[in-house]
């Protein structure tokens, strides 16, 4: 398998790189949306096999040139073909490379057993679908500062307005990209 059809934005050293990883396209584009955003570096991969060979933990070492680049937080869906979320979750914990890298699960489903299961093997975070650009700023605030963001998330309260302006841009966003892939297929 190629990863030719990798797509990432050109990037500064100083930008966090993320990688997402989600097996529908409209929701890949969502979150390397809100990512861009946010400044900072995306790569999308389309399944956790993907995922796993952009790493280079596939046992193929001959399977990624891409190696050698820094990625800062791994973001994927729980619910994928193949090789899962919570699947890549656990083989990324497992990677003496790998384990310290942030790992957030993203899922439409609100299962709690689920949630506490991810968190369990070493999850940062599971955040709830859609993702929102509040979501992507928290996260990166979180990594970037080592865990200070957690106590500041609770101290500056989001103001409605703002909780409005983000889910409005949300939903604008996710119909542009619904019409193009109609218009597509």
């Amino acid at each position: 398998m190629a990863l030719g059809d990798l797509s990432s934005s050109s990037s500064s050293t100083s930008e966090l790189h993320v990688l997402a990883v989600d097996d529908s396209i409209v929701d890949r584009k969502v979150i390397e949306r809100l990512l861009r955003i946010s400044a900072c570096k995306v790569t999308t991969v389309e399944s956790g096999t993907r995922a796993l060979q952009y790493l280079g933990l596939d046992g193929d070492k001959g399977s990624s040139g891409l190696k050698d680049l820094k990625v800062n937080l791994i973001v994927t869906d729980y619910s994928m073909p193949g090789l899962t979320g919570y699947e890549l979750l656990k083989k990324i914990k497992e990677s003496s490379a790998f384990r310290e890298i942030p790992v957030v699960i993203m899922s439409s489903e609100n299962i709690q057993p689920r949630i506490e299961q991810c968190m369990t093997e070493g999850a940062e975070d599971f955040l709830l679908k859609p993702v929102k650009l509040a979501d992507v700023k928290r996260l990166k605030e979180l990594i970037m500062r080592g865990g200070e963001a957690e106590q500041e998330k609770t101290s500056n309260l989001i103001s409605p307005k703002r909780i409005l302006q983000n889910n409005i841009f949300f939903f604008i966003i996710f119909f542009i990209i619904t019409i193009t892939i109609i218009f597509i297929v």
